[in-house]
């Protein structure tokens, strides 16, 4: 007992006055401070966190431990009395960050965040930034980030989509019920949960006899994580829209009725009902688990939406631009050297020659102009470049830049306009288009850009840590995960993967590869699909991929051509054929 006291004072240095208090400020690097009343003492369930931090950061002289009694430290007067754990972040005598509740992981992504700052600072690599102290009131009322329980907690739900509802397909037609019934789907991330991650945002339910089977199912599969807003008929979301749920929306609503798919008022009302009751009513709540207590939607919040604060008062946009045949051939680095200077984010481009229809319906403007019949010609007689463009206020920025529709109109005032500044002889039309609306710019770019959706698996010798690397590839990447599992692969399985080569010499030797350990089988979702994580891939061969390919997956996780970390479909149809072997259900639609 007495070693194992001596180890704890070790690792958290106690503060029990004001001048201690005082002394403790003047610790350099950051100090992780645990305040804590007389009565209920430290919390002691997020030592193991502390001690696994010390010995893995292994900075002694930048990173601190301490607990403070705040019964005994004036400065901490407006916390006594209070029963949740409370954690301060003192960074070089300033107190920079706070979190409420004994939540881990947000204080472990804390701790690594600042002390990888903190290296890079005193390495040179870059300078202190000016850090926000964090007034010491009352935090019952405020989160780790200022905000207030009240106005955060209490206006949005979370609701997370289980992986079983997920990998049967059924994620979309509970989103697209919430959205139709009038709740609003403010943003949604996609994760395989840990174990870890279960029992800390899922805790109060260890104790119902079915805990351990919930806690498998979480952990092996997709969920769909959704932040709902509860208390606004604002309909405008926030954040980089995803092409993927627009057009799932658009094809889930196609299949329903009308009085579904146009909310009414009294669907608008339910908005501000329970969202656990309208689940319920509509039978699909047991897909879904939704977290309704204001201080677990905060810290749901803080640990997988950390922008969402910031994000909601920014309206980012996307819009379809094109740059007309002239103006690709002679001036295309001109341009998008205009549209990266004014912040834009090209998030897919394509060449492409316009079919008939498709110049008509992107020269619509111009049919009243008596070049009409000579432009539609022009739009189809070589390579146009298509581009989606995402930024704030996109959408109207790229109509204000690009000025008037012809040169007839170009004043004065508008001579620094896109129209004014790659003007043609040729025809006196502004030789860029940009969508004139939300929904035109969507309806244009799934029309350029469709959606393509290939099976990807990554193999059982690749470790957690390299599996989660990859994930955020695919991500930075553009794909979008739309269905996901862990499983260890059985011949059968295996023949649903690899059914073109199911007669191969050497098949025997996939089937033993993928015997080994478990897999994650992914459905990757993205314009041009197949092709983007082929290319991302890398040559099968992994010392091949060193050569030709020396940033790509193979290249970083292979070992072998067997143990090459990563499998792609082959061409779309071998794509949708292993998807819905992989993925198929017998379970009914939802009604």
């Amino acid at each position: 007992m007495a070693g194992k006291k001596r180890t704890e004072i070790q690792l958290q240095a106690i503060i029990n006055s004001q001048s201690q208090w005082d002394d403790m400020l003047q610790n350099k690097g950051l100090t992780v401070i645990d305040v804590y009343q007389a009565w209920c003492g430290p919390c002691k369930a997020m030592q193991p966190l502390f001690r696994k931090l010390k010995n893995e950061l292994n900075e002694d002289e930048i990173l601190h431990f301490v607990v403070a009694e705040a019964d005994s430290i004036v400065t901490l007067q407006s916390f006594r009395d209070k029963c949740e754990p409370l954690f301060l972040f003192s960074l070089n005598g300033k107190i920079v960050a706070k979190v409420q509740g004994a939540n881990a992981p947000l204080v472990n992504r804390k701790v690594i965040s600042l002390i990888n700052e903190e290296r890079k600072i005193l390495d040179g690599e870059m300078v202190r930034p000016q850090y926000n102290e964090i007034p010491l009131s009352d935090t019952l009322e405020e989160d780790s980030e200022g905000l207030n329980y009240d106005s955060i907690g209490e206006k949005y739900n979370i609701a997370v989509i289980k992986p079983d509802a997920v990998n049967s397909r059924k994620g979309l037609q509970i989103k697209t019920k919430i959205a139709n019934a009038g709740y609003d789907i403010e943003a949604e991330e996609k994760k395989i949960f840990t174990e870890e991650e279960v029992k800390t945002f899922f805790g109060q339910m260890a104790e119902e006899p079915d805990f351990e089977e919930f806690l498998s199912l979480m952990t092996t599969g997709l969920s769909y994580m959704l932040v709902i807003s509860m208390g606004t008929e604002d309909q405008d979301s926030f954040g980089e829209i995803s092409s993927q749920t627009m057009m799932e929306a658009k094809e889930s609503s196609d299949s329903q009725n009308e009085s579904e798919s146009q909310p009414t008022s009294r669907m608008i009302k339910k908005k501000r009902d329970s969202l656990q009751e309208y689940l319920e009513r509509q039978r699909i709540s047991q897909f879904c688990e939704v977290e309704d207590t204001p201080s677990n939607v905060t810290k749901f919040l803080d640990t997988f939406f950390p922008n969402f604060k910031a994000m909601q008062n920014i309206k980012l946009q996307r819009t379809l631009a094109l740059l007309r045949p002239d103006l690709l051939q002679y001036r295309k680095d001109d341009v998008l050297s205009i549209i990266k200077k004014e912040g834009f984010k090209i998030l897919m481009q394509r060449q492409l020659v316009l079919s008939e229809e498709e110049a008509k319906t992107l020269c619509k403007e111009y049919e009243s102009e008596d070049y009409y019949e000579k432009l539609i010609p022009y739009m189809t007689s070589g390579p146009s470049l298509a581009l989606v463009l995402l930024r704030e206020n996109g959408l109207e920025y790229w109509k204000q830049l690009l000025g008037p529709k012809s040169l007839d109109t170009v004043s004065e005032y508008v001579l620094e306009s896109l129209c004014a500044q790659f003007a043609t002889e040729e025809l006196p039309i502004n030789q860029l288009y940009g969508s004139n609306s939300i929904e035109t710019a969507e309806e244009e770019i799934e029309h350029f850009f469709p959606l393509t959706s290939t099976l990807a698996v990554i193999k059982p010798h690749v470790s957690r840590e390299q599996r989660e690397e990859i994930l955020k590839i695919i991500k930075d990447s553009g794909f979008d995960l739309t269905m996901m599992k862990e499983l260890i692969l059985s011949k059968e399985d295996t023949d649903k993967i690899y059914f073109t080569i199911t007669g191969k010499d050497f098949y025997k030797d996939v089937v033993a590869i993928f015997a080994e350990g478990p897999s994650w089988i992914m459905v990757l979702t993205k314009w041009n699909a197949v092709s983007d994580w082929r290319q991302i891939m890398g040559p099968v061969n992994p010392e091949e991929a060193k050569l030709l390919s020396p940033d790509s997956l193979r290249a970083k996780y292979g070992i072998n051509i067997l143990r090459n970390a990563v499998h792609g479909s082959s061409n779309d149809l071998d794509a949708t054929m292993s998807i819905d072997k992989i993925f198929e259900t017998d379970s009914p639609e939802i009604a």
